[in-house]
């Protein structure tokens, strides 16, 4: 057998085409985003970045209508977009197979929230699957499908973080076992597929029906399995924390569960009845063992596992020292490397289009909320610009709200109220809230930050680039003639790289009674290369340290040696420049009052 070494996502992306995939619609999501990305080079496939969840849900519920193999990706949050069009797809049901991919992300590596979307499962009685390692990841592919066409369903396959971006080794071939039903097309069934509530009437009991049909399935499903060894311990455990379990307890007897709804009731008994005590090793929400209380057996869990952040080894081993299983002390913790209690925080890359922007309304003093994307780091100082961020298109709405809410309640606040949004954003779920604000009369500033690409995870095309996930040219959508169209009278774009005349069109906006927006466009500092006629350098001569150059927290800018001072003032150091990294934006040299920034010469 052919093996290679693959991430989780790089494995559902060849068990997808492998098990007769055709179609793949997904939104870009850390720590999703790799597996279409990979599915999009197979030959013969179609995928799509659509412009948000809900819609690349609906368009995988269309294929799926016709009998072809699909699937669907999204983060945990992106689920909860796509959760309207899941909840009643559960009614319905569809004839082909519909593999429905959603990847948690414990611990916040790159979320705003670390929701739990097992529960998503159960909420929509539909079958769902944990892989523990690449190779289940790519297995449970196929098996989701067959479940999905046996069972007139979609089925969810629950990644997270560690599975997605963890390596290891798979068997690469085809499975010849797997059989890929040839599609019939679309049939029309109006009772199945229009849920008038007469019609989702009758599809309930159907529903209800199925849950107790996939209750014997999950008994019998081959990623459900009891390893036998010493009974005074047992644990129940799924996905990632299968593997912490192995390794801090390798002489405990385990019930994996790869098939987590429904769950196995009838083998969890059976387990719980051998062992002495009974353990559940779970991330985040007491899922299984909440189940397993409801059954009337005794069990322990959350009580030494946390429902904080994600599962490691070391915290697994903490939970059974804590439970009096472990026979030895843990090891003392790991000295801290020296500084590394204030570690220097993310920042945006040198040359980012967003920094001149944020620094500007820095200046404003400005009510700002902000949406989800690289510029949420403007929060951290020394920016420090942005009042909120909640989830994918709200800055524009909640900035609506605050306007309207400050003026009906007559509260004296001069201070201006901003929207700033990115430009995939934008087209995922900001377009309907700016017409709110447009039909609704508000007097909200949007600021649209155009990077020509979906920067914060990974570079991924939108429908503002002109390119689709394949890479065929396609249309490149204007922002301005968009808003346009929808209703604004004042739209026009900025350059965030021109301080001053950025500042200045910020303070026309506020002056401006009605909705207005301004395009920053400028793209990101990833699509191109440094260019080191651009680079600045610092004189010496000129510089006072006042500091001025570093509020813009650029990491390219840092303090250099110590100024000399005769008169035996506060100790000031030489601003530094670092050429490497420079790409040469020019902000640094705008603000420098002693002009002792310029072009490095050649």
């Amino acid at each position: 057998m052919k093996r290679q070494i693959l991430s989780g996502n790089e494995a559902v992306a060849l068990g997808a085409y492998q098990a007769g995939v055709k179609v793949a619609s997904a939104y870009p999501g850390t720590p999703s985003t790799e597996i279409l990305q990979n599915f999009a080079t197979y030959d013969g496939v179609y995928a799509e970045w659509a412009p948000n969840e809900k819609v690349a849900l609906e368009v995988a519920i269309g294929s799926a209508m016709t009998g072809v193999r699909t699937l669907f990706t999204a983060k945990h949050v992106g689920l909860n977009v796509a959760a309207d069009p899941l909840m009643t797809l559960a009614y319905t049901g569809i004839p082909g197979g519909l593999l429905m991919v959603c990847a948690d992300d414990p611990g916040m590596h790159s979320s705003q929230n670390e929701q739990d979307n097992r529960f998503y499962a159960r909420f929509a009685k539909i079958p769902m699957l944990e892989p523990s390692d690449s190779q289940e990841a790519k297995a449970m592919v196929a098996e989701g499908l067959r479940l999905s066409e046996a069972f007139d369903t979609p089925t969810l396959l629950r990644m997270t973080t560690r599975v997605c971006h963890s390596k290891g080794i798979v068997g690469v071939d085809a499975d010849a076992s797997i059989d890929v039903p040839v599609a019939e097309g679309f049939k029309r069934d109006l009772k199945k597929f229009v849920m008038i509530p007469a019609f989702a009437k009758l599809r309930h009991p159907l529903v209800l029906e199925r849950e107790a049909k996939l209750a014997e399935v999950t008994e019998a499903s081959a990623f459900n399995r009891i390893e036998w060894k010493d009974t005074a311990v047992g644990v129940i455990t799924s996905g990632i924390a299968y593997q912490y379990v192995k390794e801090i307890l390798p002489d405990a007897s385990v019930l994996k569960i790869g098939m987590t709804f429904p769950l196995p009731r009838k083998m969890i008994a059976a387990f719980a009845a051998k062992v002495d005590r009974l353990f559940v090793v779970e991330e985040l929400e007491p899922y299984i063992e909440d189940e397993i209380r409801i059954m009337g057996l005794a069990v322990e869990g959350k009580t030494f596992f946390p429902r904080l952040d994600e599962l490691s080894p070391d915290v697994v081993a903490a939970g059974f020292a804590k439970a009096g299983v472990l026979p030895y002390d843990l090891p003392p913790a790991a000295q801290k490397a020296p500084g590394s209690e204030m570690p220097r925080p993310p920042l945006l890359c040198a040359g980012c289009p967003h920094r001149g922007l944020f620094f500007a309304l820095n200046k404003m003093k400005a009510i700002v909320h902000s949406d989800i994307g690289c510029y949420t780091l403007s929060v951290l100082p020394p920016l420090q610009s942005i009042d909120s961020t909640l989830c994918m298109g709200a800055s524009i709405s909640m900035a609506h709200g605050t306007a309207k809410a400050m003026a009906q309640a007559k509260i004296e606040d001069k201070r201006p109220v901003f929207a700033a949004i990115g430009d995939s954003t934008f087209f995922h779920s900001g377009i309907t809230s700016l017409l709110d604000v447009i039909y609704n009369r508000g007097n909200v500033n949007v600021i649209v930050m155009d990077n020509r690409i979906t920067a914060m995870t990974g570079g991924q095309q939108n429908p503002g680039t002109g390119r689709t996930l394949q890479m065929e040219e396609t249309v490149a959508v204007d922002i301005i003639e968009l808003v346009k169209a929808l209703g604004v009278k004042r739209a026009r774009e900025i350059d965030p790289f021109d301080l001053e005349g950025t500042l200045a069109a910020l303070k026309e906006e506020v002056d401006y009674d009605g909705p207005s927006v301004l395009v920053t466009r400028r793209p990101c500092i990833q699509l191109f290369r440094q260019d080191p006629q651009a680079v600045r350098v610092v004189d010496e001569a000129a510089c006072i340290g006042c500091k001025m150059c570093l509020k813009l927290g650029c990491p390219s800018i840092s303090q250099g040696g110590i100024i000399p001072d005769e008169e035996g003032k506060k100790e000031r150091r030489y601003a530094r420049i670092d050429a490497a990294t420079c790409y040469g934006c020019t902000l640094c040299e705008q603000i420098c009052k002693q002009d002792a920034i310029s072009v490095m010469a050649g």
